[in-house]
């Protein structure tokens, strides 16, 4: 789905000639066999079976979904789902079940999976009850999975001291050590998937590897939109700094403080490196398609005539034309999903408010600020992000490692390709620790002028 020689103004043109939702938004230069002929539902039932390798889903189902949604159809996405997730958790408490951990796991972990998506294209009412008791059956479905690990995870709650609000949070650890002290990733999602999402992609992998993990969320995420509604911030230091305290005051015999590494998954490889920028204590950054402006992405899926309304702030006008649009299923399914997701995730109900704060996410703004070494995915196939990973390697200079992802492993950020993914992150954090401190700071000098270069 990447196209990487297409200029901004080409690809929005490009997108707003995709279908309306409902119809085929079908992409010729698809590298994988596709499960609908909707692109978008596409990519969004390899999500659920990306977490098959960790236990988070059963492969037949989700195809079987697949086989059952019409494409482009919100709704029979959602009833899809939905009827899975409650045959699913029908088997996981069947009594018979409970004699065994990874029984128990397992489908416990694949009936929170299976809710989770039928909660993801639905926020477009929010006042649709759904939102909240879709998340309570996911939450409750997946602390009952692990809590059958060989190593419980733990739900943790981490008050924050800038700010007015909670950060949710989950620790996993490696080891029943209390002495033995391991690398650590601190991982956090971005625009729309779960910290749940986040154990399956990567800290089970790490775990296996001997590393700790912490997910989180903060304002516009899952947890923290839904039960303290507050939307995106830009300052995510004020997320990220305060679990890294949790960290240093709770997990200081078990974390190898030269080893913290965060991890920032779609708008979260931006997040994460505004943490770094800000947060001394990280010692190295994971940026999964590295995104460098927010903006470009929140407004590509969007018809190529509203974007001149915005950029002349015709708010009125641009809110009009869009909602109007939307409400009479005119746009894209990425486009719908999209503005639904940017709407309640912001907690605005203005898409030029959206796009507004959208402007407010840019690496340009901190670039200088990180000293750490950076790892940087880019897939080919990844439209979100069109030409990002390149400009934020550019700025970074020697500090930046620019991995690309081809073929089956280039969706965005890797979907469905979860093994080649990680295997590739974990090679380079093996290269990295311990030698990247002399090394890299040594030459800092060059980030300033690959900066101007690459801001202007």
């Amino acid at each position: 789905m990447k196209l990487t020689s297409v200029s901004a103004a080409q690809l929005l043109a490009l997108v707003a000639l995709q279908p309306a939702s409902g119809a085929s938004n079908s992409s010729s230069k698809a590298p994988t066999l596709p499960l609908s002929s909707d692109s978008t539902f596409n990519f969004d039932f390899l999500i659920p079976l990306g977490l098959a390798l960790t236990g988070g889903s059963d492969i037949s189902p989700v195809l079987g979904v697949a086989n059952n949604v019409e494409p482009g159809n919100m709704t029979s996405y959602y009833e899809e789902f939905y009827k899975l997730a409650n045959y699913t958790k029908k088997q996981a408490e069947n009594p018979e079940n409970a004699y065994d951990p990874i029984n128990v796991r397992d489908t416990w972990f694949s009936t929170a999976n299976y809710f989770r998506r039928a909660d993801f294209l639905i926020h477009q009412n929010w006042s649709n009850p759904d939102i909240m008791s879709l998340w309570a059956e996911q939450t409750s479905a997946f602390n009952k999975a692990i809590a059958a690990l060989p190593s419980p995870g733990k739900r943790i709650h981490i008050p924050t001291r800038k700010q007015n609000f909670t950060i949710e949070a989950i620790w996993y650890g490696a080891s029943t050590s209390k002495t033995a002290k391991l690398p650590t990733l601190v991982v956090g999602n971005g625009f729309d998937a779960a910290q749940e999402d986040s154990y399956h992609n990567f800290c089970a992998p790490a775990v296996l590897r001997g590393w700790n993990c912490i997910t989180y969320e903060g304002p516009g995420q899952n947890t923290v939109r839904r039960y303290q509604d507050i939307g995106f911030i830009p300052q995510w230091e004020d997320v990220g700094t305060p679990v890294v305290d949790w960290l240093y005051e709770n997990k200081a015999h078990v974390v190898d403080k030269d080893r913290l590494t965060i991890l920032g998954n779609s708008l979260g490889s931006l997040l994460a490196l505004r943490v770094a920028a800000f947060e001394p204590r990280i010692k190295a950054v994971v940026a999964i398609d590295g995104i460098w402006d927010f903006y470009k992405s929140a407004i590509a899926p969007l018809p190529a005539d509203l974007a001149p309304l915005f950029e002349a702030g015709k708010k009125q006008e641009f809110d009009s034309k869009l909602l109007e649009l939307r409400a009479t299923n005119q746009l894209s399914t990425m486009a719908a999903w999209g503005l639904d997701q940017g709407l309640w995730s912001f907690y605005t109900h203005s898409p030029f408010e959206f796009i507004t704060k959208a402007k407010e996410y840019e690496v340009c703004d901190f670039v200088k600020k990180i000293k750490v070494p950076v790892f940087i995915g880019n897939g080919e196939f990844d439209v979100f992000v069109t030409g990002q990973p390149a400009t934020l390697k550019q700025a970074l200079g020697i500090l930046g490692t620019l991995h690309d992802f081809n073929g089956t492993a280039g969706y965005h950020c890797q979907t469905g390709a979860t093994q080649e993914m990680v295997r590739t992150l974990f090679v380079w954090l093996n290269k990295t620790f311990p030698k990247h401190v002399t090394h890299y700071r040594r030459r800092l000098q060059p980030i300033a002028l690959t900066y101007k270069s690459a801001c202007t």
